[in-house]
């Protein structure tokens, strides 16, 4: 409940809907060098972590883990950062998410073992999805939801940049003898700084001061459910087999734990996640839509590298250069549609274009193979890359601008949370698709090889490591070449109905008109004071 107080005077900074283009643009300098150095580091070790793998001896299953770690904590903390940010002030909380990436990222380039740089990449999460939920929340209370979607495509230009500078990057610092991977961990720690100190100076907003506390106990039951359901998706397949008991304990499991958190939710006096935000159909239908959104965006970003470096034996700092299509896709689709619908107010037509062309790219992807050409996998990146563009700003902006100024905060982190849990379960899920196919390939093409080479190759192959191609005989590097191409291929045609299900979802949201003021305007009443 807010409490009453005089209100700030005119030069205490309060944010306005009256702040001209240049002002909201300084405002969001630090704030979108923050997200510029949260995406930076979920990408740069993209293109590197088959070298970092293989130097640390982990294995298909360790890979896959060093993805869905930093997602697993970005999906679970989510909620919480979103719930902070209704509670206190905005700009600390970025500073604190700030200061928890450094500190992941310092560690995890001292890494010894896959152990170890799995654990780092955990406390990476938690900052990254500080980061992540709060750039959105400082946005909507600052910038009215019609003026919103410019700046909205801003932050999915900041996001495009980053996902292509970051494999880039971090191709070139692997590539680099007297460099090596450990600095794609410290690279952006200067970032980081920089922001800590642009945000200090740059960044004020109002705070609401309400008496009310957070729901702990509900942040740790959501938080252990994604976790046993992570857990269980990834070792399914590989330490067990996916019917077995191991499968029914951790999805009951899973179940309980979330039905226990709705019913806590249900009886708390200020829950993490309110739950009757879900009665509003416009977002419930894009909370789901970011699910399989995520599964898509996330996909591309972790399965492209191996792609292009075990299928096609490219260097990293190359593999990173070859995503570009899927990168300029999304660049010009969240400028271009963030611009026009700033002018016209209507966003829906985007949300159903970018399914569409989501769901063709996907399921064009799903053909790829090792030797399938370049010009072709480019259209299908790039036509992927234009869909999420379309979606991934304007599902968080249909959400903001339904709900009142105090939960602004929990809106927009509840369709953050689906997108990250979608990215999370769908980089596991998929993980272990792909290994099962690229053993299964594998088997195949050394048995066509003859008895020999299918014993050499199997003593090779059954520790589940990744190969080092360069080492190979020619016979032996192109069947895994082979298995990689059809594998990576596997993994999309399994990914694109999940992309079908997001445009489903779209079609049934009914448009609303942008609102014109920004939710201090809204809410005229309460305390706030400029931090």
């Amino acid at each position: 409940m807010a409490t009453t107080a005089a209100p700030a005077p005119p030069d205490s900074g309060t944010t306005t809907m009256t702040m001209t283009h240049p002002q909201i643009m300084k405002a969001l300098s630090g704030l979108m060098l923050g997200m510029f150095v949260a995406i930076l580091s979920s990408t740069i070790v993209s293109n590197a972590l088959p070298q970092i793998i293989t130097d640390l001896g982990g294995t298909q299953s360790s890979y896959t883990w060093v993805v869905t770690a930093a997602l697993l904590s970005m999906t679970a903390a989510t909620p919480l950062w979103g719930k902070l940010a209704d509670l206190f002030s905005k700009k600390l909380l970025v500073q604190i998410s700030l200061v928890i990436y450094v500190l992941g990222s310092v560690v995890a380039g001292l890494s010894q073992n896959t152990g170890m740089l799995i654990a780092c990449r955990v406390v990476q999460g938690i900052g990254v999805g500080g980061l992540s939920a709060l750039a959105q929340i400082v946005m909507a209370a600052m910038i009215p939801p019609r003026e919103r979607g410019r700046y909205s495509g801003y932050l999915g230009a900041v996001f495009a940049v980053a996902t292509v500078g970051g494999p880039l990057l971090g191709g070139v610092i692997t590539d680099t003898e007297w460099l090596g991977w450990r600095w794609c961990f410290y690279v952006g720690v200067p970032f980081a700084v920089i922001a800590l100190i642009v945000l200090q100076r740059t960044l004020q907003l109002p705070v609401v001061r309400r008496e009310v506390k957070v729901d702990w106990l509900g942040a740790s039951l959501i938080s252990a459910a994604v976790s046993l359901l992570l857990i269980w998706v990834t070792q399914a397949g590989d330490s067990y087999d996916w019917l077995s008991w191991q499968t029914y304990t951790m999805t009951v499991g899973a179940v309980a734990l979330g039905a226990l958190f709705v019913l806590v939710e249900s009886r708390a006096s200020d829950p993490i996640i309110p739950l009757h935000l879900f009665r509003n159909k416009t977002i419930s239908l894009a909370s789901a839509a970011s699910l399989f959104v995520g599964v898509a965006m996330f996909s591309g970003t972790v399965f492209f590298s191996q792609f292009f470096q075990l299928a096609r034996n490219e260097s990293p700092t190359m593999s990173g250069i070859l995503t570009i299509p899927m990168i300029g896709g999304l660049f010009v689709s969240s400028t271009v549609s963030g611009q026009i619908i700033t002018k016209t107010g209507k966003w829906k037509a985007w949300l159903i274009a970018g399914g569409v062309l989501l769901t063709a790219g996907m399921g064009l992807l799903g053909t790829l193979r090792h030797d399938t050409p370049y010009w072709h996998i480019a259209c299908f990146m790039a036509l992927t890359g234009l869909g999420l563009g379309m979606m991934m700003q304007n599902l968080v902006l249909a959400t903001q601008n339904q709900v009142a100024p105090e939960e602004l905060g929990a809106a927009s982190s509840v369709v953050t949370f689906f997108r990250s849990l979608g990215g999370a379960v769908g980089v596991s899920a998929l993980g272990a698709i792909m290994a099962h196919q690229v053993t299964g390939y594998v088997k195949d093409g050394l048995t066509e090889l003859g008895p020999k080479a299918a014993a050499l190759g199997h003593g090779g192959t059954a520790g589940g490591g990744i190969p080092d191609l360069d080492k190979l005989p020619a016979p032996f590097r192109e069947v895994f070449e082979s298995a990689y191409g059809h594998a990576v291929g596997d993994v999309f045609l399994y990914a694109a109905p999940t992309a079908l299900a997001a445009l489903l979802l779209v079609l049934f949201i009914k448009e609303v008109a942008l609102k014109g003021r920004t939710p201090a305007e809204r809410e005229p009443a309460g305390e706030e004071q400029p931090v």
